[in-house]
């Protein structure tokens, strides 16, 4: 498994890098392209981790993608039809480059990410156990951890540099921040965009407790799907068969890399600590297998 070929950082020759994130590498290609590489970097607690995860950017573009096709219906997305033929990259770069990364159009980022909950667990759980409230929103009492929320929850938060841990914001914040409006019209399609996909997933066993996208705007101002979708780093997936109410359920995504950390001796700064192999192994087995359940055929009921 990890004797498979990773890409942890990215150098190409011939454009020019826009940006470097947590996971994705980001290069100019003209005034309205870019290319997004997904490598296989790994981040917890908001620190890039030293091992890289084989297959994890696969993955989560082809996941990413999946989403896109799919809900062209609710909101458009960054999408382009130039294809990685059309840009100056070496035999080498093209062959690292396979499956793992995107053209898109470039659009105006909003500096907002919208979290969208639809359980009680994470920081949302340890709000409403302190004051009965999550992200401000006054909820029933005696709901337990884990629990299906009576409705999905927009809880919007800041975008921090890389480093730095993203904060939750209040709507009227949001509104402060990109407009009513436009505040609006982020929380709405946050919601359709999740109520599809949950219904999606759980057809095919997969909870999605949470998870949290990306917006932009084009040039006539027109709100936009960026960055990636409904992956098992922007969401918390649970299998339904594991599933129970009352504790934090055995989860697909990077949860399983957080837990074991919590149990180092580690400051969640970094630099971040390496992986044992089995780690590295397991944590790669989750990732492959959210793509396998997500994109096949629902199970049976």
């Amino acid at each position: 498994m990890t004797d498979v070929p990773t890409v942890h950082t990215t150098a190409l020759r011939h454009l020019r890098r826009l940006h470097t994130g947590k996971v994705r590498d980001i290069y100019e290609i003209d005034a309205t392209h870019m290319l997004i590489v997904t490598t296989d970097r790994l981040s917890a607690f908001d620190v890039v981790l030293p091992d890289p995860i084989p297959h994890k950017g696969r993955v989560l573009t082809e996941i990413s993608n999946f989403w896109f096709a799919r809900t062209t219906h609710i909101v458009p997305n960054q999408s382009s039809t130039l294809g990685l033929d059309a840009l100056p990259l070496d035999a080498d770069e093209r062959a690292l480059l396979v499956g793992r990364a995107m053209v898109v159009k470039r659009l105006q980022a909003l500096p907002l990410e919208a979290v969208v909950r639809g359980y009680l667990i994470g920081s949302g759980w340890k709000d409403y156990q302190a004051s009965g409230e999550v992200c401000g929103i006054r909820l029933p009492q005696g709901l337990r951890q884990a629990e299906r929320l009576p409705e999905p929850l927009f809880t919007p938060a800041s975008k921090a540099p890389v480093g730095e841990h993203d904060e939750n914001i209040s709507y009227a914040v949001a509104e402060r921040t990109v407009g009513v409006e436009l505040a609006a019209k982020v929380r709405d399609t946050a919601l359709a965009l999740y109520r599809y996909a949950a219904a999606h997933a759980l057809a095919r066993g997969i909870i999605i407790a949470d998870t949290k996208f990306e917006f932009g705007i084009d040039a006539a101002g027109t709100l936009t799907l960026i960055d990636e979708v409904l992956t098992p780093d922007s969401s918390r997936f649970w299998p339904v068969d594991t599933y129970r109410v009352g504790s934090s359920p055995p989860s697909f995504d990077k949860q399983f890399v957080r837990d074991y950390l919590e149990t180092l001796d580690w400051n969640k700064k970094a630099p971040g600590p390496k992986l044992p192999r089995e780690i590295v192994v397991r944590t790669s087995e989750k990732y492959l297998e959210a793509l396998a359940r997500l994109t096949g055929p629902a199970t049976p009921a």
